[in-house]
Protein backbone atom coordinates (compact mmCIF):
# COMPACT_ATOMS: atom_id res chain seq x y z
CA UNK A 1 0.00 0.00 0.00
CA UNK A 2 1.55 3.44 -0.98
CA UNK A 3 2.81 5.79 1.35
CA UNK A 4 1.97 9.25 -0.32
CA UNK A 5 -0.26 10.89 -2.56
CA UNK A 6 0.10 11.28 -6.22
CA UNK A 7 1.71 14.54 -5.61
CA UNK A 8 4.49 13.40 -3.33
CA UNK A 9 3.12 14.17 0.13
CA UNK A 10 3.10 11.48 2.69
CA UNK A 11 0.10 9.95 3.89
CA UNK A 12 -1.65 11.92 6.44
CA UNK A 13 0.20 15.20 5.80
CA UNK A 14 -1.60 18.29 5.90
CA UNK A 15 -0.10 21.89 5.67
CA UNK A 16 -2.52 22.87 8.57
CA UNK A 17 -0.88 20.77 10.79
CA UNK A 18 2.30 21.93 10.52
CA UNK A 19 4.27 24.75 12.98
CA UNK A 20 1.37 24.48 15.76
CA UNK A 21 0.78 28.03 17.11
CA UNK A 22 1.70 26.53 20.49
CA UNK A 23 5.21 25.55 19.98
CA UNK A 24 5.82 28.99 17.72
CA UNK A 25 4.78 30.48 20.59
CA UNK A 26 7.06 28.58 22.94
CA UNK A 27 10.14 29.35 21.00
CA UNK A 28 9.71 32.72 20.95
CA UNK A 29 8.82 33.06 24.80
CA UNK A 30 12.04 31.14 25.36
CA UNK A 31 13.85 34.06 23.27
CA UNK A 32 15.83 36.32 25.49
CA UNK A 33 14.48 39.34 23.08
CA UNK A 34 11.29 38.34 24.37
CA UNK A 35 11.95 38.15 27.91
CA UNK A 36 13.96 41.21 27.69
CA UNK A 37 11.11 43.59 25.94
CA UNK A 38 8.41 42.43 28.06
CA UNK A 39 10.50 42.42 30.94
CA UNK A 40 11.21 46.19 30.46
CA UNK A 41 7.94 47.49 30.04
CA UNK A 42 7.04 45.58 33.35
CA UNK A 43 10.31 47.21 34.69
CA UNK A 44 9.20 51.53 33.23
CA UNK A 45 6.63 51.65 35.60
CA UNK A 46 9.22 50.84 38.57
CA UNK A 47 11.13 53.66 37.12
CA UNK A 48 8.53 56.28 36.69
CA UNK A 49 7.80 55.86 40.64
CA UNK A 50 11.18 55.79 41.71
CA UNK A 51 11.51 59.02 39.56
CA UNK A 52 8.27 60.67 40.96
CA UNK A 53 9.19 59.75 44.06
CA UNK A 54 12.39 61.27 43.98
CA UNK A 55 11.66 64.11 41.63
CA UNK A 56 8.99 64.83 44.65
CA UNK A 57 11.80 66.14 46.51
CA UNK A 58 13.38 68.03 44.80
CA UNK A 59 12.47 72.31 44.12
CA UNK A 60 12.05 71.60 40.11
CA UNK A 61 8.72 73.66 39.26
CA UNK A 62 8.05 72.09 36.01
CA UNK A 63 9.21 68.47 37.78
CA UNK A 64 6.46 69.18 40.24
CA UNK A 65 4.47 69.80 37.66
CA UNK A 66 4.79 66.33 36.25
CA UNK A 67 4.89 64.62 39.21
CA UNK A 68 1.49 66.20 40.11
CA UNK A 69 -0.34 65.02 37.16
CA UNK A 70 1.06 61.07 37.07
CA UNK A 71 0.51 60.94 41.21
CA UNK A 72 -3.18 61.60 41.02
CA UNK A 73 -4.02 58.25 41.82
CA UNK A 74 -3.48 54.83 39.70
CA UNK A 75 -5.33 55.44 36.36
CA UNK A 76 -3.45 58.46 35.89
CA UNK A 77 -0.56 56.96 36.67
CA UNK A 78 -1.25 54.60 34.04
CA UNK A 79 -2.22 57.02 31.50
CA UNK A 80 0.88 59.14 32.26
CA UNK A 81 2.91 55.83 31.19
CA UNK A 82 1.06 55.02 28.09
CA UNK A 83 1.52 58.32 27.23
CA UNK A 84 5.31 58.18 27.64
CA UNK A 85 5.48 54.77 25.63
CA UNK A 86 3.24 55.01 22.78
CA UNK A 87 5.02 57.47 20.81
CA UNK A 88 8.38 55.42 20.56
CA UNK A 89 8.56 52.09 23.01
CA UNK A 90 5.22 50.28 21.96
CA UNK A 91 6.79 50.72 18.28
CA UNK A 92 10.42 49.75 19.08
CA UNK A 93 8.73 46.51 20.63
CA UNK A 94 6.25 45.69 17.76
CA UNK A 95 8.39 45.99 15.14
CA UNK A 96 11.03 44.20 17.59
CA UNK A 97 8.73 41.02 17.60
CA UNK A 98 7.49 41.22 13.65
CA UNK A 99 10.43 42.36 12.33
CA UNK A 100 12.63 39.75 13.72
CA UNK A 101 10.16 36.63 13.09
CA UNK A 102 11.22 35.77 9.42
CA UNK A 103 14.79 37.62 9.30
CA UNK A 104 15.76 35.75 11.99
CA UNK A 105 15.08 32.76 10.59
CA UNK A 106 17.16 33.46 7.42
CA UNK A 107 19.81 34.91 9.55
CA UNK A 108 20.20 31.19 11.26
CA UNK A 109 19.60 29.57 8.17
CA UNK A 110 16.82 27.27 9.57
CA UNK A 111 14.32 29.20 7.16
CA UNK A 112 14.71 26.42 4.67
CA UNK A 113 14.33 23.76 6.98
CA UNK A 114 11.17 25.28 8.35
CA UNK A 115 9.65 25.34 4.86
CA UNK A 116 11.62 21.75 3.97
CA UNK A 117 9.32 20.27 6.69
CA UNK A 118 7.54 20.71 4.74
CA UNK A 119 5.86 24.14 6.33
CA UNK A 120 3.49 25.96 3.27
CA UNK A 121 4.94 29.35 3.06
CA UNK A 122 1.40 30.87 3.80
CA UNK A 123 1.25 28.92 6.75
CA UNK A 124 4.79 30.32 8.13
CA UNK A 125 3.79 33.25 7.55
CA UNK A 126 0.87 33.45 9.12
CA UNK A 127 1.71 31.40 12.22
CA UNK A 128 4.40 33.83 12.66
CA UNK A 129 2.26 36.76 12.64
CA UNK A 130 0.03 35.46 14.74
CA UNK A 131 2.41 34.42 17.50
CA UNK A 132 4.05 38.28 16.95
CA UNK A 133 1.00 39.45 17.80
CA UNK A 134 0.27 37.80 20.69
CA UNK A 135 3.43 38.58 22.31
CA UNK A 136 3.23 42.19 21.14
CA UNK A 137 -0.47 42.46 22.43
CA UNK A 138 1.01 40.53 25.63
CA UNK A 139 3.53 43.15 25.77
CA UNK A 140 1.19 46.26 25.98
CA UNK A 141 -1.13 44.69 28.69
CA UNK A 142 2.21 43.92 30.99
CA UNK A 143 2.74 47.38 30.73
CA UNK A 144 -0.96 48.63 31.58
CA UNK A 145 -1.47 46.28 34.04
CA UNK A 146 1.57 46.98 35.87
CA UNK A 147 1.03 50.80 36.11
CA UNK A 148 -2.41 49.95 37.19
CA UNK A 149 -1.01 48.08 39.76
CA UNK A 150 2.10 49.64 40.79
CA UNK A 151 -0.38 53.26 40.42
CA UNK A 152 -3.54 52.56 42.72
CA UNK A 153 -1.19 50.84 45.43
CA UNK A 154 0.93 53.84 45.87
CA UNK A 155 -1.80 56.89 45.27
CA UNK A 156 -4.93 54.98 45.20
CA UNK A 157 -8.38 54.84 42.86
CA UNK A 158 -8.75 57.65 42.68
CA UNK A 159 -10.07 59.32 39.55
CA UNK A 160 -9.22 60.47 36.36
CA UNK A 161 -8.59 63.94 35.72
CA UNK A 162 -9.69 63.97 32.02
CA UNK A 163 -8.11 66.45 29.65
CA UNK A 164 -10.75 69.11 30.59
CA UNK A 165 -10.15 68.80 34.16
CA UNK A 166 -13.01 67.06 35.47
CA UNK A 167 -12.84 63.98 37.23
CA UNK A 168 -14.57 60.04 35.69
CA UNK A 169 -15.00 57.72 38.82
CA UNK A 170 -12.13 54.67 38.97
CA UNK A 171 -14.63 52.14 37.19
CA UNK A 172 -15.86 54.31 34.05
CA UNK A 173 -12.10 55.19 33.58
CA UNK A 174 -11.35 51.63 33.79
CA UNK A 175 -13.32 50.99 30.61
CA UNK A 176 -12.09 53.88 29.23
CA UNK A 177 -8.65 52.37 29.40
CA UNK A 178 -9.68 49.41 27.82
CA UNK A 179 -10.87 51.55 24.68
CA UNK A 180 -7.86 52.96 24.44
CA UNK A 181 -5.45 50.43 24.34
CA UNK A 182 -7.25 48.63 22.33
CA UNK A 183 -6.86 51.71 20.05
CA UNK A 184 -3.21 51.78 20.54
CA UNK A 185 -3.06 48.07 19.66
CA UNK A 186 -4.87 49.15 16.40
CA UNK A 187 -3.02 51.87 15.70
CA UNK A 188 0.26 49.77 15.81
CA UNK A 189 -1.27 47.65 13.29
CA UNK A 190 0.62 49.01 10.45
CA UNK A 191 3.92 49.48 12.22
CA UNK A 192 3.69 45.39 12.31
CA UNK A 193 2.48 45.02 8.59
CA UNK A 194 5.77 47.29 7.58
CA UNK A 195 7.94 45.33 10.08
CA UNK A 196 7.16 41.74 8.71
CA UNK A 197 7.56 42.80 4.91
CA UNK A 198 10.95 44.58 5.91
CA UNK A 199 11.08 40.64 7.82
CA UNK A 200 11.01 38.77 4.84
CA UNK A 201 12.63 41.34 2.21
CA UNK A 202 15.87 41.14 4.14
CA UNK A 203 17.76 38.52 6.03
CA UNK A 204 19.08 40.90 8.62
CA UNK A 205 16.80 41.25 11.96
CA UNK A 206 18.20 44.45 12.97
CA UNK A 207 17.54 45.90 9.41
CA UNK A 208 14.05 44.46 9.35
CA UNK A 209 13.77 46.42 13.20
CA UNK A 210 15.44 49.20 12.35
CA UNK A 211 13.67 50.41 9.39
CA UNK A 212 10.25 50.16 11.00
CA UNK A 213 11.22 52.38 13.47
CA UNK A 214 12.99 54.57 11.26
CA UNK A 215 9.84 54.98 9.01
CA UNK A 216 8.06 56.17 11.74
CA UNK A 217 9.74 58.54 13.45
CA UNK A 218 9.96 59.76 9.64
CA UNK A 219 6.11 59.76 9.71
CA UNK A 220 6.09 61.81 12.82
CA UNK A 221 8.34 64.06 11.50
CA UNK A 222 6.37 64.59 8.44
CA UNK A 223 3.39 64.87 10.85
CA UNK A 224 4.69 68.03 12.17
CA UNK A 225 5.33 69.77 9.06
CA UNK A 226 2.30 72.11 8.92
CA UNK A 227 2.99 72.70 5.17
CA UNK A 228 1.37 69.44 4.02
CA UNK A 229 -1.85 70.53 5.46
CA UNK A 230 -4.47 68.37 4.83
CA UNK A 231 -1.89 65.51 3.12
CA UNK A 232 -0.73 64.47 6.81
CA UNK A 233 -4.41 63.07 7.53
CA UNK A 234 -2.86 60.10 5.14
CA UNK A 235 0.28 59.56 6.73
CA UNK A 236 0.79 56.51 8.40
CA UNK A 237 0.46 56.97 12.39
CA UNK A 238 -1.04 60.45 12.05
CA UNK A 239 -3.44 59.30 14.32
CA UNK A 240 -1.18 58.14 17.25
CA UNK A 241 -2.09 59.94 20.04
CA UNK A 242 -6.27 60.01 18.94
CA UNK A 243 -6.27 57.09 22.27
CA UNK A 244 -6.58 60.43 24.58
CA UNK A 245 -9.88 60.95 23.01
CA UNK A 246 -11.00 57.83 24.59
CA UNK A 247 -10.89 59.83 28.04
CA UNK A 248 -12.69 63.05 27.67
CA UNK A 249 -15.89 63.50 29.45
CA UNK A 250 -17.74 61.42 26.06
CA UNK A 251 -16.16 59.92 24.10
CA UNK A 252 -14.90 61.35 20.71
CA UNK A 253 -15.21 58.59 18.05
CA UNK A 254 -14.68 60.59 15.18
CA UNK A 255 -10.30 60.12 15.07
CA UNK A 256 -10.81 56.86 16.90
CA UNK A 257 -12.65 55.47 14.16
CA UNK A 258 -10.37 57.12 11.25
CA UNK A 259 -7.45 56.10 12.60
CA UNK A 260 -7.93 52.53 12.88
CA UNK A 261 -9.17 53.00 9.43
CA UNK A 262 -6.06 54.19 8.24
CA UNK A 263 -3.76 51.33 10.35
CA UNK A 264 -5.67 48.24 9.11
CA UNK A 265 -5.34 49.96 5.64
CA UNK A 266 -1.80 49.88 5.77
CA UNK A 267 -1.43 46.84 8.07
CA UNK A 268 -3.07 44.89 4.79
CA UNK A 269 -1.52 46.44 2.26
CA UNK A 270 1.82 46.03 3.65
CA UNK A 271 0.80 42.41 4.57
CA UNK A 272 -0.27 41.48 1.28
CA UNK A 273 2.74 42.56 -0.60
CA UNK A 274 4.68 40.73 2.09
CA UNK A 275 3.06 37.41 1.73
CA UNK A 276 2.95 37.86 -2.12
CA UNK A 277 6.93 38.54 -1.72
CA UNK A 278 7.76 35.66 0.82
CA UNK A 279 5.41 33.30 -1.27
CA UNK A 280 7.94 33.77 -4.27
CA UNK A 281 11.06 34.33 -2.79
CA UNK A 282 14.15 32.23 -3.66
CA UNK A 283 14.87 31.11 -0.22
CA UNK A 284 18.70 30.69 -0.05
CA UNK A 285 19.75 30.65 3.75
Amino acid sequence: MSTTHADGRAAGYTGGSTLPFRTELRRQLGRRRTQLAIGFLALLPVILAIAFTVGSSSADSDADGLIELGTRGGMNFTVFALFMSVGFLLIVVVALFFGDSVASEASWSSLRYLLAIPVPRSRLLTQKALVSATLSSAAILVLVGVSLLIGTVMYGAESLITPLGEGLPYGTSLVRLLIAVAYIGINLLWVAGLAMLLSVLTDAPLGAVGGAVMTSILMQILDQITALGSLRNYLPGHYANSWIDAFGTSIDWNDLVVGSFSAVTYAALFGLIAWRRFGTKDITS
